[in-house]
């Protein structure tokens, strides 16, 4: 099984590689960013192709990639993996690596530890955590240690079972302090850009002017500085349901069976090799082969012939 090599190098590109100060500049003049999760090289490809500004390997990954129901399960080897294939394909976005359930809540030195495997073993440019709380301080400590993080708030998928599921948060002034606390301790914390996950427009649009830093959303309604979607949802490559804030730009699972489908009928039917997609030979080399199998010398060695 093999493919080209020549074939699956990332075409270079002219746009200049995505920074913090730039982000930071995007956010100061109302340009719009767009992220995107990525999760292997090919997807990495499509997405630096596409022009994005951000790639994030999100632990998503556990859920649309490895079939669990929840983000949990995936662990720190499985992130660094994929992230080091997302990295391969990318050359100008900047590339950020989710930190998984596990890889931070024990101390802030476990949290820079495994922060730092991102950036050496992966080449990530930054990490993101979820929550704000005691993950503020594993915030601030991953910063100070020099790797720049990303905060989380809202829905936060590591800890849905105790927000009450995969549902909108910020939905009752308690609820949407909390948010606006913990969005502000993180900025606070050294945070270099938040994501609001299934927060409320009219909510995330009151926070927005106390956020000194981009604000990604991702079901946050317009007002945020930048929008984020899950590469397998967005392309419609994972079939079943997808949460209210996806919006669906492509079917690629309806294509993908049907070129596997038609792919399959092809093979049943002996139409598939045909004469484009088979190597041709010398005839006499075939007709000296057939004599040599005809005279009985495979049970001698080749080395003999």
């Amino acid at each position: 099984m093999s493919t080209d090599p020549q074939q699956q190098q990332p075409e270079r590109t002219e746009r200049e590689p995505m920074t913090l100060p730039r982000l930071a500049e995007m956010k100061e003049k109302g340009e719009a960013i767009v992220m995107v999760t990525a999760y292997d090289y090919p997807s990495a490809l499509a997405a630096e192709e596409a022009g994005v500004d951000i790639v994030l390997v999100g632990d998503t990954a556990a859920m649309v990639v490895l079939g669990y129901d929840a983000t949990t399960p995936v662990g720190m080897d499985e992130m660094i993996t994929m992230a080091a294939a997302v990295r391969r394909g990318l050359r100008a976005p900047l590339l950020i690596g989710d930190m998984p359930f596990g890889s931070y809540e024990r101390s802030n030195e476990h949290a820079i530890e495994n922060a730092q495997r991102f950036v050496r073993e992966a080449g990530c440019d930054a990490v993101k955590l979820e929550r704000g709380g005691p993950s503020v301080e594993r915030a601030r400590a991953i910063a100070g240690s020099g790797i720049p993080v990303m905060g989380h708030v809202g829905l936060t998928p590591q800890s849905a079972s105790a927000l009450g599921g995969f549902k909108a948060q910020g939905k009752t002034v308690e609820s949407a302090t909390q948010i606006a606390h913990d969005a502000h301790e993180l900025q606070s914390a050294g945070c270099f850009a938040i994501v609001f996950e299934a927060v409320p427009a009219a909510v995330t649009d009151a926070l927005m002017s106390h956020i000194h830093v981009p604000v990604i959303g991702i079901g946050a309604g317009l007002s945020t500085d930048g929008q984020v979607l899950v590469f397998h949802d967005l392309l419609g490559i994972t079939p079943g349901r997808t949460p209210k804030f996806v919006k669906r730009y492509a079917e690629i699972h309806d294509h993908m069976v049907a070129g596997i489908r038609a792919y399959a009928e092809d093979v049943r039917s002996r139409h598939f090799p045909d004469a484009d997609h088979v190597y041709s030979v010398d005839p006499d080399a075939v007709a000296e082969l057939r004599t040599y199998l005809d005279a009985g010398s495979l049970a001698t060695s080749p080395w003999d012939w």
